[in-house]
């Protein structure tokens, strides 16, 4: 049945990939290389089963309280505030879901990550939203084992600026089973130079 189901994927995969190429004939596109089904079968099957990264994300899996320092410019006096993050896998196991509430200048505040380890691109992949805005960031990051840690880089709306989006950059490292840092960067309204917005210390809760 499984075979069954991820051929049918790759079968909507060449109409839709076909469809696409004949509808863009006057643009330069590489030239396309036919897949043999047994081939791209195991492809599918190869990028949709969990593997070591799914697993060592799973090891998040819980409550975790968060110490949260902002700085809303750069050299700017820091904010400080608490929060609560569950994480939870789903799709058995494919991917974190992260739902965080606390409070930010005296609002009630709360948002929600999608974490995955995408297994063609070998890279994590993150989307963010919050009721703080009404877009989705998203990120692309690669794993450090050195540090380990992953470094996110992605884009998110500029609201000062309609129509442009703004580089953001994530580092999320694992110290230890119950300990883990985010730090957030993004660009200075003033300079446009990249600085520190936000640090959020999480410590697994017990």
């Amino acid at each position: 049945m499984k075979n069954l189901f991820f051929a049918a994927c790759a079968a909507f995969l060449f109409v839709t990939c076909d469809k696409v190429k004949m509808d863009v004939k006057t643009d330069k596109t590489e030239e396309w290389k036919p897949v043999d089904s047994a081939t791209a079968n195991k492809a599918w099957m190869d990028y949709a089963t969990p593997g070591e990264m799914h697993k060592m994300l799973a090891k998040s899996d819980g409550v975790w309280t968060g110490a949260n320092t902002t700085w809303m410019e750069n050299g700017a006096k820091p904010i400080t505030s608490t929060s609560e993050a569950t994480n939870k896998m789903i799709f058995g196991g494919r991917y974190q879901v992260s739902e965080h509430k606390g409070n930010f200048m005296g609002m009630p505040f709360e948002g929600m990550s999608i974490v995955g380890y995408d297994n063609v691109k070998k890279k994590f992949v993150s989307t963010w939203i919050d009721n703080m805005g009404t877009g989705i960031m998203s990120a692309e990051g690669d794993w450090n084992a050195s540090t380990k840690s992953i470094e996110f880089k992605g884009k998110m709306t500029d609201p000062a600026r309609p129509g442009k989006d703004c580089d953001i950059r994530e580092v999320f490292t694992f110290v230890d089973d119950n300990t883990q840092k985010l730090e957030m960067y993004g660009p200075d309204g003033k300079t446009g130079k990249e600085y520190k917005t936000m640090e959020i210390q999480f410590t697994r809760k017990k």
